[in-house]
């Protein structure tokens, strides 16, 4: 999988321990960054590709993922 997106993200100049929070108040300040960059779609699909349990990617929180990944099985499923 091609990860030259990164370097495009709105995270590329922030420091990496701010999209591992370890609270609710760090999610949000997270997602907020995370709103309008140019890679979020491949950001996520990378995470959820990748099974990445902690983070924030794609502007999706882990418990967010963990959703998409559980639906996407189900629509497969039926």
């Amino acid at each position: 999988m091609d990860t030259n997106w990164m370097a495009r993200g709105n995270c590329a100049t922030r420091p990496p321990d701010t999209f591992f929070p370890s609270d609710g108040v760090g999610v949000e300040i997270a997602k907020r960054i995370c709103e309008g960059c140019p890679v979020q779609e491949p950001c996520l699909e990378y995470a959820l590709h990748h099974r990445i349990d902690h983070g924030v990617w794609g502007g999706c929180s882990e418990r967010q993922r963990r959703r998409i990944l559980r639906a996407r099985r189900l629509a497969t499923a039926a």
